[in-house]
């Protein structure tokens, strides 16, 4: 086994354990990697202006409100 297996083994015991709503997060996020494929995936120059002014964000507490996130994953689930 290699390190990366090791690793990719232990979170996803550890992703068990998490509540339903946080395991269907996770199960939402890998397969839309896994529907992306397996190139790098290079952010467009709209997706870096907007990591360039995250982090002033997030110091400032302004984050995207949980019912939007939810709507977020219903529109994007399976």
């Amino acid at each position: 086994m290699t390190v990366m297996t090791i690793s990719l083994h232990d979170i996803l015991q550890r992703v068990q354990s998490w509540p339903v709503a946080r395991q269907q997060d996770a199960i939402a996020m890998l397969e839309a990697m896994d529907a992306a494929g397996t190139d790098v995936y290079v952010l467009s120059p709209d997706e870096r202006a907007l990591l360039a002014v995250a982090p002033a964000e997030a110091d400032r507490g302004e984050f995207v409100p949980d019912e939007e996130m939810e709507a977020f994953w219903a529109r994007n689930a399976g």
